[in-house]
């Protein structure tokens, strides 16, 4: 069984944040992560994070973001993606007007890069209010995802809460290391990762 936890930092509008990044963690067993966040609460960081009720790139500190990317690390059989959105070069109008189509043009971009076997589950962080956006996202990655893969099985995508989910939250804190080294030239994050990113800047869209 493969697992995917997707989130994303920066925004979707044209105005605001100069890049867009939707980052994404595969792993065959979402438990290597809740123990990890599960002992961060029980033990270092349980002062903190028991007023927290999820860990966030925006929120948590920086001691927090430091250990669970280290902790991260230690992790065996998970690879993380990540798709770069340049907003300066998006020339179709159609994308430039609607965030929601420019969201699952990005995330396709990504569901490209994952190669798998097997059976998926997807739990993406729950932001698209309406069923026919989340319907128009499911068909959209699901379509991306078999174009790349061989003996795909069943790919079943939940929009959950992230403070539900502890794979969300580790890559919304994936998803914000390298929103800030994009935007912010701050590589202090990404360069604590040791597991390979494999990384698609989308330059023109």
């Amino acid at each position: 069984m493969n697992y995917i936890f997707i989130d994303e930092s920066g925004d979707p509008g044209i105005r605001g944040s100069k890049y867009m990044v939707i980052a994404s963690l595969l792993i065959d067993n979402p438990k290597k992560l809740n123990r990890i966040i599960k002992n961060m609460r029980r033990n270092k960081f349980k002062k903190e994070l028991s007023k927290a009720n999820e860990i966030k790139g925006n929120k948590s500190s920086i001691e927090v973001k430091i250990h669970l990317l280290k902790e991260l690390n230690k992790v065996k059989n998970c690879q993380i993606f990540c798709s770069i959105l340049n907003k300066s070069n998006i020339h179709n109008p159609v994308l430039i007007n609607d965030k929601n189509k420019l969201y699952n043009c990005i995330a396709g971009d990504l569901a490209h890069q994952i190669e798998i076997k097997g059976h998926v589950e997807v739990r993406i962080d729950k932001s698209k209010g309406k069923q026919i956006l989340r319907d128009d996202f499911n068909n959209y990655f699901k379509k991306k995802l078999v174009q790349n893969s061989e003996n795909i099985g069943n790919i079943n995508i939940y929009h959950s809460y992230s403070h539900s989910w502890d794979g969300i939250q580790f890559a919304d804190i994936i998803a914000w290391s390298y929103f800030q080294m994009f935007e912010h030239g701050n590589d202090l994050y990404t360069n604590l990762i040791e597991i390979e990113c494999n990384i698609s800047k989308i330059w023109d869209k």
